[in-house]
């Protein structure tokens, strides 16, 4: 499986390199990409728009199926993930406050004050989950609770920048949307460590969390510290989840259905494996989906949300039938 997608990873990043306004020949594109000679124009397309780009939907794509592999993990539940459960919501709306303060005081805010102020909001929604979970047993009930959630932050999101008067908060309403563009070789640097790091815990935690997804009760007679191993879920799982939202804003259904695509693919619910492949296949869906967002109806751009919800809800939906024939 790994040797394919890595393969399908790359035939995307060359799809994604090729395609655009400027179309590249293979041998321009080889000549750019290794040896940097070529046209000053093409250099710079493609050095300083679409490899940023590409290498940002990469890491975040990996980052959110990770998350949604955690969360699934956590909640027990084949449907929870940062979009449905509301996390995302939550990060958009700490971050759009947070650039609106700072851009109306004419601030520059910087990658990891974005990325800060997504954790906290990843956590203040997380929480309000995690406290309705403590009144209710029933995992349906908690996913619609984090819908509803979801729904009243990305209200007041909208409401919020709708009504904004400095010219750069109401663009604020396209990285609400879902979008890659505007990627910068500082951002990708800041993502690439974020994420690096918390994927380094994650796969440091990951054999104490196959004995968690075997039920509590076995991963404490297996010697584990079930509190802290919950913890440590809800902090990665909302450190990744902010990560893509302080950078590329909401993007759903990547973190549901792509942890499942593995699990078919793979043949197992191993973490040490489902990880990984959670890390390289969310990289190439995403990837594709930002391909299509950007080229199907040139020059105008799609959002990456509209288009991983097109392509990803029959995806869940076929998830959904195939455990329902299960029970």
């Amino acid at each position: 499986m790994f040797g394919a997608v890595f393969v399908l990873l790359l035939v995307l990043v060359f799809w994604n390199i090729n395609t655009g306004s400027v179309a590249l020949s293979p041998q321009e594109i080889v000549e750019l990409l290794l040896f940097r000679r070529g046209d000053d124009t093409a250099l710079r397309i493609v050095w300083d728009i679409r490899l940023p780009r590409i290498l940002a939907a990469m890491i975040l794509g990996g980052a959110l199926s990770v998350s949604g592999f955690l969360l699934q993990s956590f909640f027990g539940n084949p449907i929870a993930g940062p979009y449905i459960l509301g996390i995302s919501s939550g990060a958009k709306l700490v971050v759009a406050l947070t650039m609106i303060f700072f851009l109306g005081r004419g601030l520059v805010i910087g990658s990891v004050v974005m990325i800060g102020a997504a954790f906290v909001g990843s956590l203040l929604a997380m929480g309000f989950v995690l406290l309705l979970s403590l009144r209710t047993q029933k995992m349906s009930l908690l996913i619609v609770c984090g819908v509803m959630i979801g729904y009243i932050c990305s209200a007041i999101t909208d409401f919020v920048v709708t009504f904004a008067n400095d010219a750069n908060i109401v663009n604020l309403h396209n990285w609400s949307m879902g979008s890659f563009s505007g990627m910068t070789w500082s951002n990708v640097a800041v993502m690439s460590i974020v994420v690096s790091l918390t994927l380094v815990v994650t796969i440091w935690l990951a054999k104490p969390l196959g004995a968690y997804r075997m039920g509590e009760a076995y991963a404490h007679n297996a010697g584990v510290n079930v509190k802290a191993l919950r913890v440590m879920l809800i902090l990665l799982s909302s450190l990744l989840s902010a990560c893509v939202t302080a950078f590329a804003g909401p993007i759903s259904f990547v973190g549901i259905a792509v942890p499942h695509m593995v699990k078919v693919l793979a043949g197992s619910s191993r973490p040490q494996i489902l990880l990984p492949g959670c890390l390289f296949l969310g990289a190439a869906v995403t990837l594709f989906c930002d391909g299509i967002a950007r080229c199907v109806f040139a020059p105008t751009e799609l959002s990456i949300s509209s288009v991983t919800a097109l392509l990803l809800v029959p995806v869940v939906l076929a998830m959904m039938l195939r455990a329902h024939r299960h029970v």
